[in-house]
């Protein structure tokens, strides 16, 4: 990747791609694992595209799209998290979806509507209108759920080599709950999660609340979203590597039937960029100088 790298974006086709820093890079990488659209021929849904559209974090990616300009990281998921997700360890799996027995090395779980491979694009509408071959599940797990996790640790770990440390944002929307008479969200505009504690240092979730608190926003942490998968297996502050997942309130951004942005996207958009910039900061006060 290099560290001020100038390369031009690296991609698996219909996998990922990554940004890599215009210039002056910081270990500071960012990823949206739940923006894509790009839907797999082999998918073969049966539920309307419109519904199942509806498990998108549709736009998180352009939403810090400025993070290569302030020397971050950038990576995005090209599948739809509702083929799989890779947010859920690769044996969150409800064996009841399958034709067959568990691939190896996969271990039963109960059922979940939610897990690696959903059941449901809502509740009550199947997405499916048969059961999944194990081998069909395994080359989903091969071809997206590996590679994602593989290269985001391979980022982070390189950054680390060279600075000493890595900050990493894992980047999500949630589905807004209703919003009360004097405009706040029933869970807030945000909600940072740390798994109360254990994937990142205090101050830097502190230091990212602070500042989007400073914007107006309302601030929640570890309320209903504590993060899942990609915060737990890469984040370990004990060895520097600090790991925070952000939730966005979809409400402010789009209209969630329609998928289309609101008159609120350009103003959340450089929002998030201030904090971008805001948080390269943070971590530029706190690496070494490379050598």
């Amino acid at each position: 990747m290099g560290i001020n790298s100038g390369e031009p974006a690296f991609e698996i086709p219909g996998v990922l791609w990554r940004r890599n820093p215009a210039f002056n890079a910081v270990p500071l990488v960012l990823d949206s694992p739940h923006s894509g659209s790009h839907y797999p021929d082999e998918f073969d849904y049966r539920c309307p595209l419109p519904v199942l559209r509806r498990a998108e974090d549709a736009y998180v990616d352009e939403l810090y799209e400025a993070a290569p300009g302030h020397g971050a990281t950038l990576i995005g998921a090209v599948f739809p998290r509702s083929y799989i997700d890779v947010n859920r360890a690769s044996d969150d799996l409800d064996p009841s979806i399958l034709s067959g027995n568990l691939p190896p090395g996969l271990n039963p779980r109960p059922a979940t509507r939610v897990g690696l491979v959903r059941r449901h694009a809502q509740p009550g509408i199947p997405i499916y209108d048969r059961k999944l071959s194990p081998s069909d599940v395994l080359s989903r797990i091969e071809r997206y759920h590996a590679p994602y996790h593989q290269v985001l640790e391979e980022t982070c770990a390189e950054l680390q080599a060279v600075f000493g440390a890595v900050w990493h944002i894992n980047c999500h929307s949630m589905p807004s709950h209703g919003r009360s008479r004097d405009g706040w969200s029933d869970h807030g505009d945000f909600v940072l999660g740390d798994r109360d504690g254990t994937t990142c240092a205090g101050e830097f979730t502190e230091h990212v609340a602070g500042f989007l608190r400073g914007l107006g926003y309302d601030v929640r942490i570890n309320e209903g979203y504590k993060g899942v998968e990609i915060v737990r297996r890469h984040g370990r502050p004990h060895l520097n590597r600090h790991s925070l997942q952000i939730e966005v309130d979809r409400a402010l951004y789009m209209d969630q039937k329609t998928l289309e942005k609101v008159a609120g996207f350009d103003r959340l958009q450089a929002d998030l960029s201030s904090l971008i910039g805001a948080v390269a900061k943070f971590v530029r006060e706190r690496i070494e100088v490379p050598r």
